[in-house]
């Protein structure tokens, strides 16, 4: 097997960033290394806003980058999380965080690394008398006579010329005009069922003469070296407990000592040092509070007490 693991914290509670680990192969030019230095694996949450808050999982093959097909939920608040990859030699793969497994399936499905197994039939295609359309208008439905005389809007029969109106100065007075009930909008037919209806067509598949399947995917030639890319517009994570492993034994066992055990102490405190801040927000906002009833008191005073002018 082979296991990436590392712990992340976020302590400017990230709105929008990305925090990732790269597996690099042997090799690396670790000196003039960039973001766009080619990479094994890259692995990590990405957060932005409210709408994106995942687990991205990238594998390299063949000089292209493929992202996982699957969305997983990350974490987005201001504690360690522990974020774990786990592939192994029959092409599965794990996602956990905090040592809970979020996700699992087969490299081969959930990316699109080797092309589709069908295809649709190039030398198949609609047929042209190929009814699709479930409903139908009703030939036995008649337009009623005179249905299109009806006017959209009416002279309004409550509406009265005022009684001050003046032809001479203000023109010939027209009564406003007002939505006709009667009026049902352009004519259509009523709908049935349509007899001939043969449902949706589906593209006939063939076997994809491109498919070929690879029991290596999860296998690289080498690994050299780990780093971290950061894309954020905060600073203030902490990246810690970073381990590249064969073994799950050796990671679970690392992330019980780095972490496990100190989880809820980091949670106590995180919780004592929130509630030190808010109370301490709340004591501010009540003294400034009452510095503006005072202030306000005091100009009150002031201007009882200036004389009166009488006009």
């Amino acid at each position: 097997d082979l296991v990436i693991q590392f712990s992340l914290k976020n302590t400017q509670k990230v709105d929008c960033g990305g925090g990732y680990v790269k597996v690099f192969p042997a090799g690396l030019d670790q000196e003039h290394m960039t973001g766009d230095s080619d990479y094994n694996i890259m692995f990590g949450p990405d957060v932005c806003g409210t709408s994106t808050k995942k687990v991205h999982v990238i594998f390299a093959n063949k000089g292209k980058n493929h992202l996982i097909k699957k969305n997983i939920p990350c974490e987005s608040d201001q504690l360690t999380h522990v974020y774990t990859l786990i592939v192994r030699p029959d092409n599965t793969y794990e996602v956990r965080i905090d040592g809970n497994k979020k996700e699992s399936g087969s490299l081969s499905d959930d990316w699109d690394i080797l092309p589709p197994k069908k295809i649709k039939d190039p030398s198949q295609s609609k047929p042209s008398d190929w009814v699709d359309n479930p409903k139908m208008a009703d030939p036995a439905d008649v337009k009623p006579e005179g249905y299109d005389e009806i006017p959209k809007q009416i002279v309004d029969p409550e509406a009265a010329k005022p009684e001050d109106w003046d032809t001479e100065a203000d023109g010939e007075w027209e009564a406003p005009t007002i939505d006709n009930p009667d009026y049902k909008g352009p004519w259509k037919a009523k709908q049935i069922d349509n007899p001939d209806y043969k449902g949706p067509w589906v593209h006939p598949e063939i076997d994809n003469p491109e498919y070929e399947a690879d029991d290596t995917l999860y296998a690289y030639e080498s690994f050299g070296a780990i780093g971290i890319d950061i894309w954020q517009v905060k600073s203030g994570s902490i990246f810690d407990n970073v381990i590249l492993s064969d073994s799950v034994a050796e990671a679970e066992e690392f992330l019980a000592e780095t972490y496990t055990k100190n989880k809820d102490a980091e949670k106590a405190a995180f919780d004592a040092a929130e509630k030190k801040r808010t109370d301490a927000e709340e004591a501010e906002r009540k003294a400034a509070e009452e510095e503006r009833k005072k202030n306000a008191a005091e100009e009150e005073e002031e201007d009882e007490d200036k004389p009166k002018v009488e006009l």
